[in-house]
């Protein structure tokens, strides 16, 4: 109990600073909170695929997918997430996921998206996990160690076009529709300016 209250006593800002602390706690809090909203951070905890959309810049893999075969069985995160222990599959997507927002925030993406080293793996170890029976048969279980070693070839370099089909440039499905998101704006702030 000492040192609980020892503790707070540490944090607790000296008397003439706690007004401005609390103010600038809660405008610190209140901007992490709208962020948060704004972003739709909650999908991100999900598996939907239609998350992978929230960022238009996925609007050709997305509707790639939704018309490939894979479509019945896999999902974005099927694929592109790691499914050996759960810790390493929300570190990944944790990971993943502040630097694609880094990417997209401040506009430095390319006009074709290509999977980082780590993406690869992961893509790699999924399609032989999913896969396992038909890569026995043919004898092409390789991780990206051994690929890089002469030893074989990514799943991708024989499969390229499944599951997103033929991607090019954003341009690529220009009549594919995508899931659109609920506006942001409240439906009470909509009703005020109409």
């Amino acid at each position: 109990m000492k040192i609980i209250k020892k503790f707070i006593k540490i944090i607790t800002p000296p008397h003439k600073w706690r007004l401005l602390f609390i103010i600038v706690f809660g405008i610190l809090t209140g901007s992490v909170i709208f962020v948060f909203y704004i972003s739709r951070g909650w999908s991100y905890l999900s598996e939907e695929p239609a998350t992978c959309v929230n960022c238009h810049i996925m609007r050709t893999q997305y509707v790639t997918w939704h018309h490939s075969s894979h479509r019945e069985h896999a999902t974005c995160v099927d694929c592109h997430v790691p499914h050996d222990n759960i810790f390493r599959k929300y570190y990944f997507k944790a990971n993943d996921g502040m630097r694609h927002a880094t990417i997209f925030t401040l506009n430095t993406y390319p006009q074709v998206i290509r999977m980082h080293q780590a993406g690869q793996s992961v893509v790699q170890e999924n399609c032989i996990r999913c896969h396992s029976n038909l890569n026995s048969m043919v004898g092409t279980n390789v991780s990206l160690e051994e690929i890089a070693q002469g030893k074989g070839k990514r799943c991708w370099d024989c499969h390229r076009e499944v599951p997103h089909g033929t991607v090019k440039s954003l341009s690529s499905s220009p009549y594919g529709t995508i899931p659109v998101p609920k506006p942001d704006i409240p439906d009470w702030l909509n009703k005020i300016y109409k």
